[in-house]
């Protein structure tokens, strides 16, 4: 408990957090002009990036060819506990340190929820590395070629192709559309099984290498002419993805566009989807990666048109990717090995219409012990004053008026003649209501100082850290506070 309560003080959260992370408002689950809060970019130095990998063990290579690749990637693990993948080039890859800093600079400024972002760099005598977040579900080619429990659902492949186009398209939209041999290996799933694109492949494996270390038979045409990536060439891989995602095989473009062309397209669907998808959907998805697969690169769509075209086929929108993805049992995260309360599973949603409804019926009894001590005071006319405005606040935030609410609760406890940890987690709820989530975690962290032992306080933290798009912190503070209830009903 001491832990998380020196870790999350207020001391940390404005001399850590501010700095350390990026304001967004970038495209985000589809939706625009919502602030997000992202990791930095910074320098590693290779002493943190050997210590992280064990002196790059090959225990802790994750990538596809393992030590036999030019260019090999690591998951690693940093003092603070944080997973990360880091890519370490071959000596010869980068000769120029500036190149290949200012290359990494312009792929780092980069965030979104669609990418496993990338977060560092090293570059020391004639190491090149590239630090990402870590993205623990594996790669898209696993769960589609080589999966093991049940195949990936028809929901699941759509809504990978398009989250897969929207992270196409914020990366066009910010100067980066260049993405180098875009294949199943790329896409990787984080800790709630969402598709994210690697990071990695926006940046060339070598200043003059080669962009396509797959098949010929895979590789855009005009590639093979001019040996350049264009925007137009990184939408036929993608047209590639859609066949992969349709077949659950690696298939040639040019075996699968003869069974297009022969009206035998079902032929080139997955035996393991049989009867769990519409026939128009299928025709639209095969008619859409016809396009992208056009032998001329003007005739193909670009990634804008490709977000719009997948957006209406989207199902089952509601269901998060894990429970798609069959990874309820074996736990997307942490979180879900706990027996989660009814409040630790609101806050693991973020449905806030839920913890109103919990704080409101759980009334002010929390308070008991600390008000007591100051109920002597209850008589002089400051005391009541005080009273009537967390009566007025508590009526606003009963009828659901969480402007009126953060304004009656901040005059409350501007007042000082109280303390009440309850009235510091209703405010955090209207401050998150109102999309202030940094205000909210303040009040959230204060109020676990004034009632160190009250477990609300840690599942508003971690409502507030989801919130903020701080997984990881979110994951841990939600497990201290289920554990901390375990405890105290237990005692």
């Amino acid at each position: 408990m001491g832990a998380r309560c020196s870790k999350f003080s207020f001391c940390w959260f404005h001399s850590h957090l501010k700095p350390s992370v990026l304001e967004s408002s970038d495209q985000e689950n589809g939706e625009k002009g919502e602030r997000k809060l992202w990791p930095s970019f910074g320098e590693f130095s290779l002493e943190q990036l050997k210590a992280a990998t064990n002196g790059f063990s090959s225990e802790n290579i994750v990538s596809e060819h393992g030590e036999k690749a030019p260019n090999v990637v690591y998951k690693g693990k940093l003092d603070n506990g944080q997973w990360i993948a880091i890519k370490r080039f071959n000596k010869f890859a980068w000769p120029d340190s500036r190149q290949f800093l200012e290359e990494a600079k312009q792929v780092g400024s980069l965030r979104s929820e669609r990418l496993a972002n990338l977060i560092g760099y090293c570059y020391e005598g004639e190491e090149r590395l590239l630090v990402a977040e870590f993205m623990p579900h594996e790669t898209l080619a696993k769960h589609l070629f080589h999966w093991e429990a049940q195949p990936m659902k028809w929901a699941m492949r759509l809504r990978v192709a398009f989250y897969l186009a929207q992270a196409l398209e914020y990366c066009t939209s910010k100067g980066r559309g260049l993405y180098h041999d875009l294949n199943a290996y790329r896409i990787l799933f984080d800790q709630d099984a969402n598709p994210r694109l690697s990071c990695f492949g926006l940046m060339k494996n070598s200043r003059d290498g080669k962009s396509y270390s797959t098949n010929l038979a895979f590789t855009p045409p005009e590639y093979l002419r001019t040996g350049r990536v264009t925007p137009e060439s990184v939408v036929y891989s993608f047209g590639t993805l859609l066949l992969d995602l349709l077949s659950g095989k690696h298939i040639p473009p040019s075996h699968a566009l003869d069974l297009i062309r022969g009206k035998n397209f079902l032929m080139l669907m997955d035996s393991a989807l049989e009867g769990h998808f519409s026939k128009d959907d299928g025709t639209e998805l095969v008619r859409l990666a016809s396009r992208c697969l056009q032998y001329e690169a003007r005739e193909r769509p670009n990634a804008k048109s490709l977000v719009t075209s997948l957006m209406s086929l989207q199902k089952e929108t509601e269901v998060p990717s894990y429970v798609l993805m069959g990874l309820r049992q074996e736990s997307a995260s942490s979180t879900k090995q706990l027996s989660l309360t009814p409040f630790g599973e609101a806050c693991l949603r973020l449905d806030l219409t839920a913890i109103h409804e919990i704080l409101e019926k759980t009334g002010y009894k929390d308070d008991e012990g600390i008000a007591n001590e100051l109920s002597f005071q209850l008589w002089t006319s400051q005391m009541q004053e005080t009273l009537n405005l967390k009566k007025h606040g508590d009526t606003a935030f009963r009828a659901k008026d969480f402007v009126t609410a953060i304004d009656c609760y901040t005059q409350f406890i501007e007042g000082g003649t109280m303390v009440s940890p309850t009235v510091y987690a209703r405010r955090c709820l209207s401050y998150l209501m109102n999309e202030m989530a940094q205000e909210a975690l303040g009040d959230a962290m204060q109020a676990q100082v004034v009632s160190p032992e009250w477990p609300t306080a840690l599942y508003l933290q971690a409502a507030c850290l989801f919130s903020l798009g701080m997984e990881n912190d979110a994951q841990e503070t939600l497990k201290d506070g289920t554990n901390m209830e375990a405890r105290k009903n237990k005692s």
